[in-house]
């Protein structure tokens, strides 16, 4: 009886060993968190420990200038972080969760700097995909275009930048692609230009939750929007817990 239990052992160990990349393929991917508009790294500490809760080695990449600069350098800034933050995990991609002007950051480095390959999952939050009229109206207070700060000009409904970052296929690559958006965004307007076409999976909080009132600065800390985030990290369809604190 003993020897029959040993051998069974053994055999377990033996099949265990024969099935390769067993336990790193059960490890959740790292995850780099892409702030958004003048948002410090440390403002999405709060996201990024949710993250880790979850078992996600995560970095968090602010924006140069604070996402005041072109949002091409900050892709190619994007890609080089990522490239660093992979290499030092050993990992062959990262999931990508980005808010705001990050999410056009991220889409940016997926399209023209190499992350299609790079990056599994898209997960943006408030992104203004097709522009905001928010940016159009700025050119109203001074300071010249928009201000003068290029990432704004970019951000423009019909902007160069936005048609050619919208050419073709939106959803670029194998990456998976979800849009988490608000109706309460007083940021990306019309609200719905956060959405993406070509396959995208597109959520509206209130489309589930008609009574979660998030505006846009909200969403990288709303139970309710990191519910969805989970199920899009795990490529699940997205059902929020309207309930989530």
């Amino acid at each position: 009886m003993i020897r029959r239990f040993s051998a069974l052992c053994i055999s377990s160990l033996v099949l265990a060993c024969a099935v390769p990349g067993t336990a790193a393929a059960a490890a959740p991917r790292p995850v780099v968190v892409v702030a958004g508009t003048f948002g410090p790294a440390f403002y999405y500490e709060p996201l990024a420990d949710r993250l880790r809760a979850d078992g996600r080695q995560v970095a968090v990449f602010q924006l140069p200038g604070l996402g005041t600069a072109d949002i091409r350098v900050s892709a190619r800034e994007l890609g080089r972080f990522a490239d660093a933050f992979r290499a030092s995990l050993g990992a062959s991609q990262v999931d990508v969760v980005a808010h705001s002007q990050g999410g056009l950051v991220a889409r940016q480095y997926i399209k023209y700097e190499g992350g299609a390959s790079e990056v599994a999952t898209l997960v943006n939050l408030s992104a203004p995909n097709y522009g905001t009229v928010v940016a159009n109206i700025a050119d109203f207070f001074g300071g010249g275009d928009c201000l003068r700060i290029v990432a704004c000009q970019q951000m423009k409904t019909g902007s160069s930048f936005l048609n050619s970052l919208n050419a073709g296929d939106d959803t670029f690559g194998a990456v998976r692609y979800t849009n988490l958006y608000t109706g309460f965004d007083a940021l990306v307007r019309p609200v719905d230009n956060a959405r993406m076409g070509d396959g995208a999976t597109n959520v509206r909080v209130q489309s589930q939750c008609p009574y979660r009132a998030v505006v846009h600065l909200g969403m990288p800390f709303d139970g309710t929007v990191y519910s969805g985030v989970q199920d899009a990290l795990q490529g699940r369809p997205v059902e929020l817990d309207c309930f989530r604190v």
